[in-house]
C-alpha cells in the first residue's frame, strides 16, 4: 500500500513511503494522480479545495485551505491553516464496546503492596528540595549515596577523555582531536547494592519553591506530595532552607489530598535551623539510609493488573504517529480499562480540535463542563502573552508531516483509545478512578510525563516518531516507535516497535496485545525500559505563574 484515507469523511490521504509526481493511485477506491512529489508520511488532497475548504483526516477538521488545492497536491504550510470545528455541550448518547481481555483475566504483575492499597512497579527513595537554594545540596547527597551504596550510573555515558588529553598535551591540531575515538569507562561500583530491593535513590532538583506567586508554590509542593504519595515511592528526604514560600507545611497540606496520607516515612529538614551545613547534610545522610534500609524490607507480590495506572505520553512526533504507534497505544490503554485498571491523557494543547468527541465521552456533564473549562482558560492564557495553540507543531513536526496544531492533536488523541472519560483532573490532582482520565499538562514533553507521575502513573508510555531522550525518575517510561527505520536507528532509546503497522504485517490490536505484554513485564520489574537503562530522569514542574 502507497497511501492510506484514516476515516471515511477524510479529504486527504496520507502517503506511506515517498511518492514522485505524475503517479496514479487508487486510494479507498478513488482515483488520483499524484501532481507534484509526496514525501512520506505527508498529506495530499483528495478533493478539489477552494479557499476556505475545511479538510478533514480522522474525521475531524484539521484546516482550511489558504489558496485553491487540487487532487493528487501536498498539504503544506503556503496552502493549509491550522482550523478546527468550534466545540459545546456534551452530546449524550456515546457508547463503547470494551475489547476481549479473557486471556488476561487471571494474569498478575509483581508489583510493591503500599499502605494506601496502591500497588508500585519500583520500589524507590526520594531525595527532595522544597526550593532551588537546596539544589547543590542535593547534588551532593548523589555524589555520597550513589557511590556508597551501589548505584553507580553503569549504563550511563561515561567517555575516557584521557587519550583526548594526552593528544592536546602532545600538540594534536584541532583536526587530530577531532578525529580521537572515544571509549566508554565502566565506573567501578561495589559487587552488590547494599539494599538490593531498592531499585534506587532518585535525587529531584528544579528552579521553583520561592521568587514567584504563591500560587506556584502551592503547585509545586502539590506536586511533591504526588511524588512522595507515588506508588513506587517507599518515602522521602525533604530539605528545607527555611525562608522560601513553599514551606514544609504546605507541602504537609498538600499531603493531607491523597488518601491515607502520611502512612509512608518522610523526613524533613530545614537548613535556617542547622548548626552548620555540615551537620545538615551528615543528617541527611543518616536518615535517608535508615529510610532506605527501612524499604529495603519491601518484597515485590502477586497483584491485579487493574492496579496499573499508565500515563499516555507522545513527544517527536511524525506523520505516522497518529496512524501506527498512537492508535497501537490506544488499543493497549482501552484493554488496561477494560481489566479495571487506569489510563491517563495529558498535553492539552495537543487535543485542540478534538475537544468534542472528548466531552461527549465523557461521563456527565460536570466533567465535561470541566474539560471545556480548562481548555478555554488555557487557551485564553497562551493569547494573553502572544502566543496560540496553532503554533504547537515544531520544526520537526511539520518537516515529518504534521503541518498544523489540529493534524497533530487528532493523531495524538488516539492514544486514549475509545473507552469513556470516568475523570478530568488540573495539573498535580491525584488520579483516583479506574478508567481514562484527563489531565491538563503543557504539550512540553518533560513538563507533561512530570505531571503524570505526579497524579499517579506508575507506568508511562510514551509514542514518538522522531526519537526523544525523555524519561521520568520514578515511574518506567516506554518508549514507542511510530515507525521501524526510528526503532533500528535509535535501538538504545526505543522500547517497542509500531512500524509494523504502517508495512501492513501486523494489526493495531495484535500490537495493542503485545504492548500490553511488555508493560506487564515492565511493572514486574522483569523488563528495564531503556529509559532507565540511560538514567533518563527528567523532572520539570509546570510554573504557571510569573517570577516576581
Amino acid at each position: 500500500m502507497q497511501a492510506i484515507k484514516i476515516h471515511p469523511d477524510d479529504n486527504v490521504a496520507v502517503a506511506l513511503r515517498p511518492l514522485v509526481a505524475d503517479t496514479t493511485l487508487t486510494v479507498a477506491g478513488q482515483s488520483v494522480t499524484l501532481l507534484e512529489r509526496i514525501p512520506a508520511k505527508h498529506k495530499f488532497s483528495l478533493v478539489t479545495g477552494a479557499v476556505g475548504t475545511a479538510y478533514r483526516m480522522y474525521g475531524v477538521t484539521i484546516g482550511k485551505a489558504t489558496q485553491e488545492i487540487h487532487p493528487g497536491q501536498c498539504l503544506r504550510l503556503d496552502n493549509l491553516t491550522h482550523a478546527t470545528t468550534p466545540y459545546g455541550e456534551r452530546q449524550a448518547g456515546y457508547t463503547w464496546s470494551p475489547p476481549t481481555v479473557e486471556r488476561w483475566q487471571k494474569q498478575t504483575f509483581q508489583g510493591y503492596q503500599r499502605a494506601d492499597g496502591r500497588v508500585g512497579t519500583r520500589n524507590y527513595w526520594l531525595v527532595i528540595p522544597l526550593v532551588f537554594c537546596e539544589n547543590r545540596n542535593v547534588k551532593v547527597l548523589q555524589e555520597q549515596l550513589e557511590e556508597a551504596l551501589g548505584y553507580q550510573r553503569l549504563h550511563q555515558q561515561h567517555f575516557d577523555l584521557q587519550p583526548l588529553v594526552q593528544a592536546y598535551t602532545n600538540g594534536a591540531t584541532a583536526d587530530t582531536l577531532l578525529a580521537q575515538p572515544l571509549a566508554l569507562q565502566t565506573p567501578t561500583r561495589p559487587e552488590e547494592r547494599v539494599f538490593p530491593a531498592v531499585d534506587g535513590i532518585r535525587f529531584l532538583t528544579h528552579d521553583g519553591g520561592c521568587g514567584g506567586t504563591r500560587q506556584d508554590a502551592q503547585t509545586l509542593c502539590q506536586l511533591l506530595a504526588g511524588y512522595i504519595q507515588h506508588p513506587n515511592v517507599a518515602g522521602a528526604t525533604v530539605l528545607s532552607l527555611g525562608c522560601q514560600n513553599a514551606q514544609i507545611a504546605l507541602l504537609q497540606e498538600a499531603l493531607d489530598r491523597w488518601p491515607r496520607a502520611h502512612q509512608k516515612p518522610v523526613h524533613y529538614l530545614e537548613q535556617q535551623q542547622s548548626t552548620s551545613e555540615r551537620a545538615f547534610l551528615a543528617a541527611a545522610l543518616k536518615k535517608t539510609f535508615v529510610g532506605c534500609a527501612q524499604a529495603n524490607e519491601q518484597r515485590r507480590q502477586p497483584a491485579s493488573i487493574a492496579h496499573l495506572s499508565l500515563g499516555l505520553e507522545c513527544g517527536g512526533s511524525d506523520g505516522f504517529s497518529g496512524i501506527s504507534a498512537n492508535p497501537v497505544l490506544g488499543h493497549c490503554s482501552d484493554l488496561l480499562v477494560a481489566l479495571g485498571g487506569q489510563a491517563i491523557l495529558a498535553e492539552f494543547p495537543e487535543l485542540n480540535g478534538v475537544e468534542q468527541a472528548l466531552i461527549n465521552r465523557c461521563t456527565s456533564d460536570e466533567l465535561a463542563q470541566k474539560f471545556r473549562q480548562l481548555m478555554a482558560d488555557y487557551s485564553a492564557r497562551a493569547q494573553a502573552v502572544g502566543t496560540d495553540f496553532a503554533w504547537n507543531p515544531s520544526p520537526g513536526n511539520i518537516r515529518d508531516g504534521l503541518i498544523t496544531d489540529a493534524m497533530k492533536s487528532a493523531g495524538a488523541a488516539k492514544k486514549g483509545g475509545h473507552s469513556p472519560v470516568v475523570d478530568v483532573l488540573d495539573y498535580t490532582e491525584p488520579a483516583h478512578l479506574p478508567g481514562l482520565n484527563l489531565l491538563c499538562t503543557p504539550g512540553n514533553d518533560v513538563e507533561s510525563t512530570t505531571g503524570l507521575a505526579g497524579s499517579g502513573a506508575n507506568l508511562i508510555a510514551f509514542t514518538t516518531g522522531l526519537g526523544t531522550p525523555t524519561g521520568n525518575p520514578i515511574a518506567p517510561t516506554l518508549k514507542i516507535a511510530s515507525n521501524t527505520a526510528l526503532a533500528q536507528r535509535m535501538t538504545d532509546l526505543i522500547d517497542f516497535d509500531a512500524g509494523p503497522v504502517i508495512r501492513g504485517e501486523r494489526t493495531i490490536t495484535e500490537l495493542g496485545e503485545d504492548l500490553l505484554q511488555l508493560l506487564i513485564a515492565t511493572a514486574s520489574g522483569e523488563y528495564q525500559t531503556k529509559a532507565e537503562q540511560l538514567h533518563q530522569n527528567d523532572f520539570i514542574p509546570w510554573k504557571r505563574g510569573i517570577s516576581l
